[in-house]
């Protein structure tokens, strides 16, 4: 007996030995060859893409929009319950070192055969027909970390516990910037029919004056009817804008998670403008800057890991057990110490010999699966580079092309006033005018489209460049 509990200890202390032997793989960032600039530079004068969104974006009924959506959407509230579900993965795993200990407490009744043995003798030395058993036991069970996989299972749930944190973090820059734009339409839209309704007043008053020519005999009815279809052309554009305005104030309510209904904004294009002052820094700063890319790589770090916990399964697993109880055939002694108590002790040493190659195809899955992260990755980081080198060129397109539509509004501003003064002195035709009005109202309209261009560039690149959420 006695060597056997010294064979029991000498192994115990094994196990414990080997459990500083482990297969912890270390994580290593996959080289990334990020260029040293982007494609596209911008001048600038200070680093403000670290400002939070109340900073960056400056009209207060977006920010009032943008909270809403923040608290209210949908999106958002599914992302916020994943990261408890994952909160509670990562704090399960912190307590695979603990052992297991269970309670078992039971009570049974056999009758045996009497042309058993059992049976006939039970019957002998009981004095009854059948056999009682009372039985209550304490089990514990403890598994040797001997490959370090509770730190695998445990760095595991905490990459995916951080990767759900960025794709919460990115969903919520992406839904910003969402409702910027889609607010900066609805602005866009309103100085749209603004514009119609200036125009349908301007044909009005020059449709009055060539009615008063036509009646004295100036002109033919061909000028008064070009005039009046000048009119309808500034006319139609105001249910097509009544109807844009309501389907983009339906979208933007759902995106702050209400239902269809009437959006509250102030100001014009130019009122609400960012901040536009920023630091494009160097393609590199993306990694610690986009959430996105932070989550691919956390993806990585996982699937390192749970590489790791595929080779561990394949090596042998130490676990000890001991187990103390009362048993007795009869109630009245069922705790009746010590009499009644039972002990036992086991060490177990499991190593799979035969598992028709399942734990090797596991190992060469995950093996695949971790090189699979790696790409998605590294495509991360070259989306996100190229997403900052469009939102820059656009940027930098709608800047050139706003600076030329405003010498191109002045010009045509001037040349309407001139024509409808020189045709009331005989000096333009009536063809003059309605050409002159007409450019001055296209104008007027793409004007107001590069404004509303300007205005996403602006917020795509302080997206693309990693704006901050908080």
């Amino acid at each position: 007996m006695k060597s056997i509990n010294k064979n029991m200890i000498l192994g115990f202390a094994l196990t414990i030995g080997l459990s500083s032997c482990v297969l912890s793989r270390k994580y290593a960032r996959p080289e990334m060859n990020l260029p040293e600039t982007y494609r596209n530079h911008i001048a600038v004068t200070a680093d403000t893409i670290q400002l939070p969104w109340k900073a960056f974006f400056r009209d207060p009924q977006l920010i009032k929009l943008i909270e809403k959506a923040l608290e209210k959407n949908n999106e958002v509230a599914t992302a916020l319950k994943n990261i408890e579900q994952l909160e509670l993965a990562f704090k399960q795993a912190k307590l695979g070192l603990l052992p297991a200990l269970d309670l078992n407490a039971g009570a049974s009744r056999a009758w045996q055969s009497k042309n058993t043995l059992n049976g006939s003798l039970s019957e002998q030395f009981v004095g009854t027909t059948y056999l009682d058993d009372f039985n209550a036991s304490l089990r514990l069970s403890w598994e040797a970390d001997i490959w370090g996989k509770v730190k695998m299972h445990k760095d595991a749930s905490k990459a995916n516990y951080f990767a759900q944190k960025e794709h919460l973090s990115a969903l919520k820059t992406r839904i910003i910037s969402q409702v910027a734009q889609a607010y900066y339409n609805l602005v866009g839209l309103d100085e749209q029919l603004k514009i119609a309704r200036q125009n349908i007043l301007l044909s009005d008053s020059t449709l009055q004056m060539m009615r008063l020519q036509y009646q004295a005999g100036q002109i033919n009815s061909l000028a008064l009817n070009q005039a009046e279809a000048q009119r309808k052309t500034a006319e139609l554009l105001v249910p097509l804008a009544l109807q844009n305005i309501e389907v983009q104030e339906n979208a933007l309510s759902i995106l702050c998670g209400s239902y269809p209904d009437s959006i509250t904004r102030s100001g014009s294009l130019s009122g609400v403008m960012p901040e536009q002052i920023l630091a494009y820094g160097v393609p590199a700063q993306l990694l610690s800057r986009r959430p996105d890319v932070k989550a691919a790589e956390y993806a990585v770090v996982s699937a390192n890991a749970k590489t790791g916990l595929a080779q561990a399964d394949m090596y042998p697993g130490f676990s000890l057990s001991p187990q103390v109880g009362v048993n007795s055939l009869k109630f009245s002694n069922w705790f009746d110490l010590p009499g009644s108590v039972t002990k036992t002790l086991a060490i177990n040493l499991t190593q799979p010999v035969f598992q028709k190659k399942a734990l090797k195809t596991a190992y060469e899955t995950a093996v695949l699966e971790q090189e699979k992260t790696v790409i998605q990755f590294r495509q991360s980081v070259m989306t996100a580079v190229n997403e900052v080198s469009d939102a820059m060129a656009k940027y930098k397109g709608a800047s050139e092309r706003l600076n030329l539509v405003q010498e191109k509004t002045g010009l045509l501003q001037k040349a309407t006033g001139d024509a409808i003064k020189l045709y009331s002195s005989g000096m333009a035709t009536y063809l003059e005018v309605i050409t002159a009005q007409n450019n001055r109202l296209q104008n007027d309209l793409e004007a107001i489209n590069i404004r509303m261009d300007h205005l996403n560039a602006i917020t795509d690149l302080y997206r693309a460049l990693g704006g901050g959420v908080e």
